[in-house]
Formats: C-alpha cells, sequence, structure tokens
C-alpha cells in the first residue's frame, strides 16, 4: 500500500499487426481521471485478424471503459460485456477477450481477464504469482473470468498480452509450443535485471519485437499486443515558450520556470534569451544540425532549447505519427522527453512574435497557443500524460 508517497501510474503500449493484414485485430483503450487518481486501461483481442477482428476488439474496449467508469464495480462492468459478447457458433469461443485494469494511485489494482493471457505482477523485477476468483458467465457456463485485486508497491509494474505474444512461433521447428508464458517470464525478468528503470513504453515495444523475432521470417502470425503499467514516482516536465506578455515580469516568471521540479525545456530563440538574461548564463548553439529543423542549443540548468513554432509544429506531427524510432532532431527529442514525462507544464508567453505572420512563411504555420493546444490534446487523450497549460 501506498501511503503519503508521490506516486503516478505509468503506462505503455506497443503492438505488431498480424502479417499482411492492414487494421490490428487487437485494441487498447486507456482513460486518467485525475480527480480520483485513477486509470482504467484495457487490452481486447477481437477474434479472426484484421477489420473485423479491429471492430469486435474496439467495441469490446470502449465499452469496458465506459462501463468501468460508471459502474465503479469493475466486476459487474466485465461480466455485463463477458454476457452481452456473442460466441462464434463454429469456433465455440468469444468474438472478443480481454484484460482491464482499474488502477488508483493509493497501489489499489482491480484485474479482470477473460480469455487473455494471464498478466504478470512483477515487483523488485520478479514475477509474483495470485490466486484468482473465477466467475462464470450467466449466457454461457463454459466461458469464465478470473478476478484479482492487488494491492501494488511502488516500483511495481504489471503487464498484459494477448496471445500473439505468448504463441508467438508456435508450430515452427525452434518453439512447437509457442514463446509461452515461461519465455516471457525469463524475458521480462532479464531486461528489468540489466535495467531496472526500464520505461513501459520502451519494455512493451520491446516485448513485441522480441515476440516477433519467434516467429519465422519475422512474419506476425497473429496481432501482438503488449501494455505495461508501472507504479512509481512521477516524472515532471515544464516547457517555456514565448516571452510572456508583460517584459516587466520577466524575471518572476523566469524565477517561476526555473524553480518547477523536474526537467526544463525552452522552445523559442526569445524566450532563451529572456531566460539567459535574467539569470546572467551563456547559451550556446550545437554545430550539427540534425534534420531539417533549425539546430538545438544549451544552457546551465535546462535540458533542452530549440527553435519555437516551426519545432513544436514538427512535434506535433511526430506525436501524431507516433513512430517507433523517433527522428533525431530537436522536435525527436522534444516529443521523447514528452513521453518519458508524467506531469507536463506549458508556460505559454502572450506576447505576439510578429515574425509568424510573415506572408512569406507557410500557411500551415499556426500560432504558438494554437499549436500548444493540439499538443496537450495530443498528450492527454493519446498518451494519457497530465497536462497543465498556463499563459503568461
Amino acid at each position: 500500500m501506498i501511503e503519503d508517497e508521490a506516486v503516478f501510474i505509468d503506462i505503455g503500449t506497443a503492438q505488431q499487426k498480424k502479417n499482411g493484414q492492414n487494421a490490428y485485430g487487437d485494441f487498447i483503450a486507456s482513460k486518467r481521471y485525475p480527480e480520483e487518481c485513477r486509470l482504467i486501461a484495457v487490452l481486447s483481442d477481437g477474434l479472426g485478424s484484421g477489420i473485423k477482428a479491429n471492430i469486435l476488439a474496439n467495441m469490446t474496449a470502449t465499452m469496458l471503459l465506459k462501463f468501468a467508469a460508471a459502474e465503479r464495480n469493475l466486476i459487474r462492468a466485465a461480466e455485463t460485456v463477458m454476457n452481452a459478447l456473442p460466441v462464434c457458433q463454429v469456433r465455440k469461443i468469444s468474438y472478443s477477450t480481454f484484460s482491464v485494469a482499474d488502477c488508483f494511485e493509493d497501489g489499489t489494482v482491480r484485474i479482470v481477464e477473460e480469455g487473455n493471457p494471464e498478466f504478470l505482477h512483477l515487483h523488485n523485477g520478479k514475477v509474483v504469482a495470485h490466486e484468482c476468483e473465477r466467475i462464470a458467465s450467466q449466457k454461457f457456463p463454459e466461458r469464465s473470468m478470473r478476478t484479482y485485486v492487488l494491492h501494488l508497491e511502488k516500483d511495481d509494474r504489471l503487464l498484459f498480452c494477448s496471445d500473439g505474444v505468448t504463441q508467438s512461433g508456435l508450430g515452427g521447428s525452434l518453439y512447437k509450443l509457442g514463446w509461452r508464458r515461461e519465455g516471457l517470464i525469463d524475458f521480462v525478468e532479464s531486461r528489468l535485471a540489466s535495467d531496472p528503470v526500464l520505461s513501459c513504453r520502451r519494455l512493451a515495444q520491446e516485448v513485441v519485437g522480441e515476440a516477433l523475432t519467434k516467429e519465422p521470417d519475422r512474419l506476425a502470425k497473429d496481432d501482438i499486443s503488449c501494455m505495461v503499467l508501472h507504479l512509481r514516482e512521477p516524472r515532471s516536465l515544464v516547457v517555456f515558450t514565448g516571452p510572456p506578455y508583460d517584459s516587466n515580469r520577466d524575471a518572476e516568471y523566469v524565477g517561476l520556470f526555473m524553480r518547477y521540479p523536474g526537467k526544463k525545456v525552452i522552445c523559442g530563440g526569445t524566450t532563451a534569451n529572456v531566460v539567459a538574461r535574467e539569470l546572467n548564463r551563456e547559451i550556446t548553439t550545437e554545430r550539427f544540425v540534425k534534420g531539417s529543423l533549425p539546430a538545438g542549443s544549451r544552457m546551465d540548468g535546462v535540458d533542452l532549447i530549440t527553435e519555437g513554432v516551426l519545432t513544436l509544429s514538427k512535434a506535433v506531427e511526430y506525436l501524431e505519427d507516433d513512430p517507433a524510432v523517433l527522428p533525431d532532431d530537436a522536435a525527436g527529442r522534444l516529443v521523447g522527453l514528452f513521453l518519458d514525462s508524467d506531469e507536463i507544464t506549458f508556460m505559454v508567453g502572450a506576447k505576439v512574435n510578429q515574425a509568424h505572420f510573415d506572408p512569406d512563411l507557410p500557411l500551415e504555420l499556426e500560432l504558438r497557443k494554437n499549436i500548444v493546444r493540439r499538443m496537450e490534446r495530443l498528450l492527454t487523450q493519446k498518451y494519457v500524460k497530465q497536462v497543465l497549460l498556463r499563459f503568461i
């Protein structure tokens, strides 16, 4: 049980489509409820693959997320969904299986699974076993849910996956019975032993990547999905972009920026000059430009300095596309900081930069405020971050 400690529930996901399909047959959904210190996360696996499986998995995950939030009773919500889902008359299995976790920052976690591989609870880098309670479906007695109530300690992780992970390599010469749960456990425990602070996002990516290596010719025979939750100290980031509206308050806002906990980023040359002037520090520009964006800069006490609107616009593109590997440019480094942070504060200066009204600049170049608002929506809705906008 977590008592009187600042903690955050981090979530990281990764997926690989079945070879030859243009849609994921698995679906992952999550939503954070900051006022309740709560996160609900669902991983659903639709029957078959492609568009049909995607629709079934999406429907299941969306229903579970909505019912779990409204019911406050996870088992009742999951039971409602399980009884509503039909069974394939040919294969006699669910049209969609699921894992749902209802997590609170005090360490309490309620988990319900139906048809998916059993989750992993990692404590001090090792898997901890748990007894489950089984609840049979009222409509389909041969189908049942596994239910659990756990109490996590800080730095514990939970890992959920579709059977595309545990059954990877099934029928091949090296893994006739698939990678299996035992293989997954060995891999995850080994990775955490070598890197105890491995991020959720990275661990999920590595599990999916490792599962893919078990498949002949690295071609996925099924959709492969992994979702990792991590209860840990929150990681904070503050981004200062645009000079304050009232220049007489520059010193006040620079002081506030420097007092924020966690990592610090400045986006914009004018903003960087304001900070450097008030702190009497030197700005050093990086010698080599990576990509099409202006080079980054450095200053003591600041983790990253970039150009302003162009870099923020490119960062929004990266967040929308969610590339497996981020480009090695200023926007890619900025997005990397976003993804590795939990609580992100934007200090957005209201002073107008006349350069942004130059008619020769591209039409798609947006004003800083609008870009930051788009970024806020992406970070909160797609990446489940806590974001605060402060206009100054």
